[in-house]
């Protein structure tokens, strides 16, 4: 069941709040399953107790909205109310609790949705592999007895999603943190115009990139969930796929795929343009200077390290490693540096954006590889950094650019999880879902193949 299908049965009285909590308490609870990996937080009382509020509102007909009483999930890097906002580090464990929710969390509540955990993450949101040393890796849904990868940083908020213990997970997403969980996962993950969001209580990894998303099962579940966090809800109506004017960029975002990556990706866009969807290859050069302009560990690195840096220099010894390298990156990148980094986006910004103007989307794989073992990347360090550069280089395009950006899943039944991600421009938010939804339905003869 999907969040939209869930929100529709709750509205008919088809189901109701306490079973579906139940269901996804129940998932989590598997001593068989992920779920001591997916959430640092678990809160079953306050999960039945709110769910029970929201049968008896449906029952008086006073519903607080189309999330009343459906499970969800939120990052660790949410504050809640008296709970510690670790971020999925062992450094903040022991910090003080939260004063007050972050603002989507206290939207959530009001809308009557019910949090049933925070959910691990790559330490600080730095990565975007999934792997925790502190706290364990949650694996992906494929394959699970070869425990893959399940994609970060919102590792935990896509595993939550795929395993039923929520239908849906809000998370972040500063380079990719919610499309490549989605993408490796075989998930729905939204990464809308930062703006949209009121980031108040979200701990900060770079305030220049972050932006809050969401994972579900498909583009309507995530547009239902964005607009109750983001408190104008995306008008959602398919557009007519034959309308539609796509770009496929032919600089960056197609260098070594996997061979898996490049049959789903190429399949999806012969099968786009066969539902009538104008697909053109679009040079955009621009894309090559990116590496160039963040070689010194760009805005992520400088501003992570403005956060950090009392931290580390207090107690470095408990980051994870790999983390931490990343973060001291920032200590080299001065103000200057900062102030030209920002020039060079606003000039990078303005140049991709005249030249993509005239298309209603990017078309591209969301990342260039399928998931590998967690084993790999923990025992080979110039693996892990190799890969995590690999699953980073696509979606942290759309955040230099500011945009808006959805990844859906196009790979066959029975083979690895690959993502398509459409990307416009920023405040293109409703116009992209409404075009993901055509292109969901138009891909649906490839990913529900009879016979699966």
């Amino acid at each position: 069941m999907t969040l939209k299908q869930a929100s529709d049965a709750l509205a008919e009285g088809k189901t109701d709040a306490g079973k579906l909590v139940r269901q996804a308490l129940a998932a989590a609870d598997d001593p068989q399953g992920e779920g001591a990996r997916v959430f640092l937080r678990l809160w079953p009382q306050q999960a039945l107790q709110a769910a029970d509020a929201a049968d008896a509102r449906r029952r008086n007909g006073d519903a607080s909205g189309p999330l009343d009483g459906v499970p969800v999930s939120i990052k660790a890097l949410l504050d809640v109310a008296g709970e510690v906002t670790s971020g999925g580090s062992r450094r903040l464990a022991q910090a003080a609790p939260a004063v007050r929710d972050a603002e989507v969390v206290a939207r959530l509540r009001r809308a009557g949705a019910v949090i049933v955990g925070s959910t691990n993450m790559t330490e600080f949101a730095f990565s975007g592999l999934g792997i925790n040393p502190h706290y364990g890796t949650p694996a992906n849904p494929w394959q699970r007895e070869r425990r893959l990868i399940p994609g970060g940083s919102s590792s935990g908020a896509a595993v939550a999603v795929s395993d039923g213990m929520c239908l849906a997970s809000v998370g972040s997403d500063t380079g990719g943190s919610v499309r490549i969980p989605a993408a490796l996962c075989g998930l729905t993950g939204f990464k809308p115009t930062a703006q949209r969001m009121d980031i108040r209580g979200l701990q900060p990894l770079s305030p220049s990139l972050d932006s809050i998303g969401v994972i579900a099962h498909d583009v309507a579940s995530c547009a239902l969930l964005d607009g109750v966090i983001a408190g104008h809800p995306l008008p959602l109506a398919a557009t007519d796929l034959r309308q539609l004017r796509l770009a496929v960029p032919q600089t960056l975002v197609l260098d070594g795929l996997s061979t898996e990556v490049e049959h789903a990706f190429f399949t999806a866009v012969e099968r786009l343009k066969q539902a009538g969807a104008r697909v053109e290859p679009l040079p955009l050069n621009a894309l090559s200077e990116l590496a160039e302009i963040n070689a010194a560990g760009g805005l992520t690195a400088f501003e992570s390290w403005q956060w950090h840096r009392p931290l580390i220099e207090e107690e470095a010894q408990s980051y994870d490693p790999r983390v931490l390298s990343r973060i001291r990156r920032g200590a080299a990148i001065g103000a200057e540096d900062a102030d030209r980094l920002h020039r060079q986006r606003r000039d990078w910004q303005q140049r991709v954006g005249a030249d993509i103007a005239g298309y209603h989307a990017l078309l591209m794989p969301t990342v260039p590889l399928v998931a590998p073992t967690i084993a790999e990347l923990e025992q080979d360090e110039a693996r892990y950094f190799a890969v995590n550069a690999a699953m980073l280089r696509n979606p942290s395009v759309i955040n230099f650019l500011d945009g808006c950006a959805v990844s859906l899943p196009c790979h066959a039944p029975g083979t690895p999880p690959v993502g398509l991600m459409l990307a416009a421009l920023p405040g293109q938010d409703a116009a992209l879902m409404c075009a993901a939804l055509a292109v969901e339905r138009a891909l649906r003869p490839i990913t529900q193949s009879t016979g699966e």
